[in-house]
């Protein structure tokens, strides 16, 4: 019988504790991605919808710039992007391994993608709104923390729920590389040893993570939308 085929019982006992601790390992490299990547991509988004051509802080050279770098970075599958990012890696977190490197890589990965998801929701705001507050005399700055970020809360915040699976789905790339978590615990103890049991856990608890996160989000936008 081939060792595919040979079925050895899970010691949930010498398991059980590893999956928890992964599980706070995938729970605490996603959150913290989510917090600072949200804020750099954010940031980075009403940017690229501010100086884009007949918009409140106008600038071509700015929005073109960003705009490229956004196409480049975004395409990269994160495994490459993991790779390529090691040297800077090495330089800002002084390791490619453990998850404080991997969330390194995922900042960078989720910071451009959720700059064009916050570029994309911003442009449905309609235009006359946005000239409505400038002929009232509001300033760019008035206009971006008081018109269009709640204009767009609702879908912004589907938006991140989004990007949260993606972001998970990120660190479990991150735990085959040495990242940690619950993809290197479904990779280690489930698919190199045969073991489908520990692997068709992980997905449930994945799953499980996702549907929480997608439920929470979607009641919050229900609640900004009704505002």
């Amino acid at each position: 019988m081939t060792a595919a085929l040979h079925y050895i019982a899970t010691d949930w006992g010498q398991m059980f504790p590893l999956l928890v601790e992964n599980t706070w390992l995938t729970l605490y490299m996603v959150v913290v991605t989510l917090i600072f990547g949200g804020l750099l991509g954010l940031a980075l988004g009403v940017l690229l919808y501010t100086t884009r051509r007949g918009s409140i802080l106008q600038n071509g050279v700015v929005y073109n710039v960003l705009n490229v770098v956004v196409n480049i970075v975004r395409p990269i599958p994160f495994i490459i992007l993991i790779a390529a990012l090691g040297p800077l890696t090495i330089v800002f977190v002084g390791t490619t391994i453990g998850p404080n490197a991997a969330i390194f890589a995922m900042v960078i990965g989720a910071t451009f993608g959720i700059a064009r998801i916050v570029e994309q929701n911003l442009v449905t705001i309609d235009p006359g709104t946005i000239e409505a507050a400038r002929a009232a005399g509001a300033g760019p700055w008035r206009i971006i923390f008081t018109l269009l970020i709640p204009e767009a809360l609702g879908p912004l915040i589907l938006g991140y729920t989004f990007v949260f699976i993606g972001i998970v789905d990120m660190s479990a790339v991150a735990g085959a590389v040495g990242g940690r978590g619950l993809g290197d615990f479904a990779i280690q103890y489930g698919y190199s040893r045969f073991n489908w049991e520990i692997t068709f856990v992980v997905i449930v608890v994945i799953v499980v993570l996702v549907q929480l996160v997608q439920f929470l989000g979607n009641w919050l936008a229900r609640k900004a939308l009704r505002r």
